[in-house]
């Protein structure tokens, strides 16, 4: 098996379905995309009913092309991480990991497209987050919901609008930045530093006005972010967590508990934005995200100074600042739903307080003359009543 034939099979898994965004090379299963969130077995010449432990490791191999990094870290770790470029069709980010010892490699494809705020029907607050001049922008979400194209796009406002410099590291690049009024200095893991927070302190010495992690995985990484943001740099990263009040506390988190009050403090003067998005299934194919948007001001910075309190949470506060651009998971799901982009299903599965949008959708639904519940026929038989009442009156009257 060799290098044309690994780029015939990954050309055909790309050209099954206009919206591929994974492949999947496992063994005992076929090759598989997925599309639209579901996995799908790609047909090929020759056939391939089940990969063969040889097979996938050949596979696997090819992509790792011998690099030593690559294969200390697979041998070490369990897993690798690097880029694959097919031609000029597609890129990847790749990684490789071992189970079951067999080895299995997930490509995720890289758009070659820069996107636009407008493109991807972000709101309009994110145009304002391409203004700040510091601090710090968190976009979180789950594996595979979309974070780095939201940051692309907030990347790529600042390009069209800014003279500046912007230094991103990330773990692949995944979009390449053209040159436009921005000058744009993207650096790989593994190829052009060693660790994120090397990395880190290295781009305070590279004048940036912006500064791009992929990922804040670790208390290093984030205390370095945090002292780039205090120093004039608006730095922009990811995590993974579900919405703003985990975010906060997993920032915490990483720091020891005698340090919290002073992170607190750092986190209400440098945190600008947190935007937390799932990734939604639409009626009739594809996907849509789903965005809580969290902005400061005193009540949130009230919050993260000391903490949330019974009538005083962050999805309170974002509940209460739509006229301030901010928005709660369920507002915009509600939206979703009104819109005719998701079902009540959907909207129920991934909502955050079910109880809160149940209320809602039965507003909503009452507006439109909708049914709120599919229990009919109920009425009171007042004739029942005033008959017993009679009766009372009758007897009472003959035992007089």
């Amino acid at each position: 098996m060799k290098q044309p034939e690994i780029d015939y099979w990954i050309t055909c898994m790309l050209e099954t379905f206009s919206n591929v965004s994974d492949l999947n090379i496992t063994v005992g299963k076929g090759l598989q995309v997925e599309s639209s969130g579901e996995l799908t077995t790609v047909p090929v010449v020759p056939e391939v009913t089940e990969l063969t432990p040889f097979q996938a490791e050949v596979f696997a191999l090819n992509l790792i092309g011998g690099d030593p990094r690559l294969l200390e870290d697979l041998v070490t770790t369990g897993s690798c991480d690097l880029s694959y470029w097919l031609g000029n069709k597609a890129r990847f980010r790749v990684n490789i990991f071992k189970q079951k010892n067999h080895l299995t490699t997930i490509l995720r494809k890289l758009e070659t497209t820069i996107p636009s705020i407008e493109k991807l029907g972000l709101p309009p607050i994110f145009h304002k987050m391409g203004e700040e001049k510091n601090g710090l922008i968190l976009v979180t979400g789950a594996t595979g919901s979309g974070k780095s194209t939201t940051l692309a796009a907030l990347l790529n406002q600042i390009n069209e609008e800014k003279s500046i410099h912007v230094v991103t590291l990330e773990d692949p690049v995944e979009f390449v930045h053209p040159h436009k009024k921005a000058t744009f200095n993207q650096r790989e893991l593994g190829n052009d530093y060693d660790s994120f927070p090397t990395g880190l302190r290295a781009a305070l010495r590279q004048a940036p006005k912006v500064i791009l992690v992929g990922e804040m995985r670790d208390r290093e990484t984030m205390e370095i972010g945090l002292s780039a943001a205090e120093t004039g740099h608006l730095v922009v990263s990811t995590l993974h967590t579900v919405d703003a009040g985990q975010t906060i506390n997993r920032i915490l988190g990483m720091f020891d508990q005698e340090e919290q009050p002073q992170i607190r403090h750092r986190l209400a003067d440098t945190i600008r934005y947190i935007v937390c998005q799932r990734l939604l299934p639409k009626i009739g194919g594809g996907r849509v995200a789903a965005l809580e948007i969290l902005g400061m001001n005193l009540r949130i910075n009230d919050i993260i100074l000391n903490g949330e309190s019974e009538g005083k949470t962050i999805n309170d506060v974002i509940t209460n600042s739509r006229a301030f651009g901010m928005q709660a998971f369920d507002q915009h799901i509600l939206e979703l739903f009104q819109e005719g982009l998701i079902s009540e299903e959907t909207a129920f599965a991934y909502c955050s307080q079910r109880n809160v949008l149940s209320q809602e959708m039965d507003i909503l639904k009452r507006k439109k003359g909708e049914k709120t519940s599919a229990i009919e026929g109920l009425s009171i038989d007042w004739r029942d009543d005033e008959s017993t009442e009679e009766n009372k009156t009758d007897n009472a009257d003959d035992q007089a």
